[in-house]
């Protein structure tokens, strides 16, 4: 898929590099004043190629990448992973993308394969967490999603809350 001068793809391993530093760096952006400064500054782009090393086998993982070959952005996403929300059966595990990248409609485009992975496996709803403090949550609400919960998760010793948004159908998300 072509959006502008982004490609859209389903990623592969030769990818992992690219992911793990926009993985690292939209972390560093997005998580700035939200999770500690020390856990922020530790992370690097060597275990993050490990765990994209290991996803990506798995399917599910996607990067925009420039008309020059340039990875800024990634999603992932899959069956529900939890099991504690009935009728939420897919999840959009994550989505990052370049700062300097965002707004320009490349989470969208990032967000359909998911969905389309997800209903070529009969599933038609969805969730994703989000941290509260994280205004992208407000990308999720102005695609449809609804609020469904609320659960704390603890990041570098700090507990956060992270928002649980669900579609009960995501056919009608695009």
């Amino acid at each position: 898929m072509n959006n502008g001068n982004m490609n859209i793809r389903k990623a592969v391993l030769s990818d992992v590099k690219g992911i793990a530093k926009v993985h690292v760096d939209s972390w560093k952006t997005t998580y700035k004043n939200i999770v500690s400064d020390q856990y922020l500054n530790n992370l690097t782009y060597e275990s993050r190629e490990r765990l994209w090393e290991n996803n990506i086998p798995n399917g599910g993982v996607y990067v925009a990448e420039t008309n020059g070959g340039e990875i800024v952005g990634f999603s992932s996403g899959g069956l529900e992973r939890s099991g504690n929300y009935h009728g939420f059966e897919g999840e959009l595990y994550a989505i990052y993308i370049l700062k300097e990248y965002q707004g320009k409609g490349l989470g969208k485009a990032l967000v359909k394969p998911i969905i389309e992975e997800i209903a070529e496996l009969g599933l038609n709803s969805m969730l994703v967490l989000v941290l509260k403090d994280n205004i992208s949550r407000l990308f999720y609400e102005s695609l449809g999603g609804k609020k469904i919960d609320a659960v704390e998760v603890e990041i570098s010793e700090k507990k956060l809350t992270e928002l649980v948004y669900g579609w009960e159908d995501t056919r009608n998300i695009f």
